[in-house]
């Protein structure tokens, strides 16, 4: 959140919607499924927040902007022109396939026919800092992915938590961070 503030001069609103999100993934042990609720409580919270912010400032919000990057759409969605109505799935993610249309809002995706490293290339040209640039892409279903099994297991999140933050710490000592695209921690239930 620093970051976003100090730095990149965005204001952006965090909001903690745990207790609700854990509540609907408990006991759901499938990752594709475990997306699909993710996903869909990820449209729910937006819904509540646009109204709150409507009801303050009586400026109904008219744009949502994603992150999407073309990896998601080649993962989730059918070949351009395929005439396919579904692909084979890698797997799903919550912000490709558009909105539900009582959301209201006009999609922006500025990023989405680009990858990573075109990504991050773009970002050096605009200045932003190298610590946000080089920061190892993290799913946007969370930790709920990379906990195989419930999500909700007594100390899961806890010790993936932990893992992970000892995992990449070591990697940046070894001064491999940088050298590697993606790393990250899993938690197996056994």
């Amino acid at each position: 959140m620093k970051m976003f503030k100090d730095h990149l001069h965005l204001p952006v609103t965090k909001i903690d919607d745990s207790a609700r999100l854990l509540g609907k993934l408990k006991g759901v042990t499938d990752p594709e499924k475990k997306r699909k609720c993710i996903g869909a409580q990820f449209i729910e919270v937006f819904k509540e927040y646009k109204n709150e912010v409507e009801k303050k400032t009586g400026v109904r919000p008219k744009f949502l902007v994603q992150g999407t990057l073309y990896p998601d759409v080649i993962e989730s969605c059918p070949p351009p022109g395929s005439d396919q109505k579904h692909s084979h799935t890698i797997k799903s993610h919550h912000n490709v396939g558009g909105l539900p249309k009582e959301l209201g809002f006009e999609l922006v995706e500025p990023l989405r026919m680009l990858f990573k490293d075109e990504v991050r290339k773009l970002g050096l040209l605009m200045e932003v800092p190298q610590a946000f640039i080089s920061r190892h892409p993290f799913p946007g279903p969370g930790l709920a992915v990379r906990v195989l099994g419930d999500v909700c297991a007594p100390d899961a999140l806890d010790t993936i938590r932990m893992v992970d933050e000892i995992y990449i710490n070591a990697i940046k000592d070894a001064g491999l961070y940088d050298k590697i695209w993606q790393a990250f921690a899993g938690f197996l239930p056994i």
